[in-house]
Formats: structure tokens, sequence, C-alpha cells
């Protein structure tokens, strides 16, 4: 009878190792002791000092002047356009 049982709670533990192994689940069995939690003191951290003034953003600044640059271009570019419409309407109307 003993071995009967012995025989069995193997296979039981078997069957349920397998079964835990193909389907990738971990089993555990986690026994808590309740205690007293206490948090942490907080820590006060001062802050990195800043440089006023400083603006290490170099990419900004060169997308800032690049669009300065593409603004001023168009413009040009405008202003010379109504340069040669008024062009073309004095010679039209010859004035």
């Amino acid at each position: 009878m003993k071995k009967m049982m012995l025989g069995a709670a193997i296979g039981v533990a078997m069957l349920a190792a397998s079964a835990a192994a193909s389907a990738h689940v971990d089993v555990a069995v986690g026994l808590g002791v309740p205690g007293v939690v206490v948090p942490a003191q907080p820590v006060y951290v001062a802050p990195a000092p800043v440089a006023v003034g400083y603006d290490d953003d170099w990419r900004a600044r060169r997308e800032w002047r690049e669009h300065e640059w593409r603004e001023r271009e168009w413009r040009r570019h405008q202003a010379w356009r109504e340069h040669e419409w008024r062009e073309r309407q004095r010679e039209r109307w010859g004035y």
C-alpha cells in the first residue's frame, strides 16, 4: 500500500511538473512573515547649478539660422518677382 501511494504521489508530481514545463509556468509556494513596514527618510538633494544665459542647444540654433535664412531668401525672391512684374507693366503700358 505504501509503495502504491508513493508511486501515485511521484506520478502526480511528474504530471504536474510536465504540465508546468509545457505551459512555461513557474509554480511556487511562498510563506510571508508579517512585519512593520517603515519607509525610508526623504533625502534632500540640491539642484545642479545652471549657467544663466548659456544655450548649449546647437541643433536648435542651427535650425533657427536656417529658418531665418529661408525666410530672407523667400522675401528676396518675392521682392524680385514684384520688381520683374512692375518692369513688365512699364514696358507694356509705356510709362
